[in-house]
């Protein structure tokens, strides 16, 4: 480990005061540091202080991205960062942060980073994209999930799930959440879905706020392809959003086919805390378990 880039969301970390922190202590142990930003915020770059440069040509010859922030940082930061086989970093400055390492307070952990002390940690991601009338109009990649719901003035919408030749049902409800395991403790959790093992190797497909008794999650080997197909839209507004992101506009006919993306994010861990331990602290704050 040589070289290091900074990203702070600068809505979260104010000032950069910990991104400014964290090059301190690299740089006390002989790192070489770079400032990049993630997005650029109002008022410019200017405004923190210090240098920022292009995160697309400075990834090309860092060895690791910090990402300061909460989850929505490293989800940002996924697609650019598995595309160059660069590995993450999280420093949780957010509320939850199940996919962060580090706490503000544990900066000096850094230091550990010079020695070769710490492990990596590989999460599998989606290929997303949606098929109309034969053509391919909408492609994306998720480390969380595609998620497929109704609109806002929408009452209850039916999609089609199949998985590979296998139809799993019709989901009559508010919408459908194809997760990641990393994924299956965001937005699919909340829908009902399963608690799964992050570095595992599966589908989970959660339905959200079914209107039918027995309607369960799916968690599937994801050796296949998964297709999302409004059932019927008349009048509906049907959207696809891939990792939180910008949603896209479903029309009558379309196919979200989602399948494992040949790419996959590499997690930067510096402590032995384990997702069990994770889950425990972040979710209940500890409260009626044993340490």
């Amino acid at each position: 480990m040589k070289r290091v880039i900074l990203c702070p969301n600068p809505y979260r970390d104010k000032g950069l005061a910990a991104a400014k922190e964290a090059n301190s202590i690299l740089r006390s142990v002989g790192l070489e540091t770079v400032y990049c930003l993630p997005f650029k915020p109002e008022g410019g770059d200017g405004q923190f202080g210090v240098h920022c440069r292009p995160l697309h040509q400075e990834i090309r010859s860092s060895d690791l991205i910090i990402a300061f922030g909460g989850d929505g940082t490293i989800l940002h930061l996924a697609r650019t960062a598995s595309m160059r086989s660069t590995p993450v970093l999280g420093v949780n400055l957010g509320s939850l942060g199940f996919m962060s390492d580090l706490e503000a307070g544990e900066l000096d952990l850094l230091k550990n980073l010079a020695n070769g002390r710490y492990r990596r940690e590989k999460r599998m991601m989606l290929d997303v994209a949606v098929v109309r009338e034969g053509r391919t109009v909408y492609t994306g990649g998720a480390l969380n999930d595609a998620v497929i719901t109704k609109g806002a003035m929408a009452r209850v919408v039916r999609l089609q799930v199949t998985a590979g030749e296998e139809q799993l049902g019709i989901f009559s409800g508010d919408g459908v959440v194809v997760a990641t395991p990393t994924g299956s403790t965001g937005y699919s959790l909340s829908a009902g879905g399963p608690i799964v093992e992050p570095t595992a190797q599966n589908f989970v497909i959660s339905p959200i706020c079914a209107h039918t008794v027995f309607t369960k999650s799916f968690v599937l080997s994801a050796t296949g392809t998964v297709t999302v197909t409004p059932a019927e839209l008349n009048r509906k507004q049907v959207y696809l959003s891939v990792d939180g992101g910008k949603a896209f506009s479903l029309r009558q006919g379309d196919k979200v086919r989602i399948c494992r993306s040949r790419y996959e994010t590499e997690l930067l861990r510096l402590t032995d805390k384990s997702i069990y331990e994770i889950l425990r602290t972040k979710m209940t704050g500890g409260i009626g378990y044993e340490k």
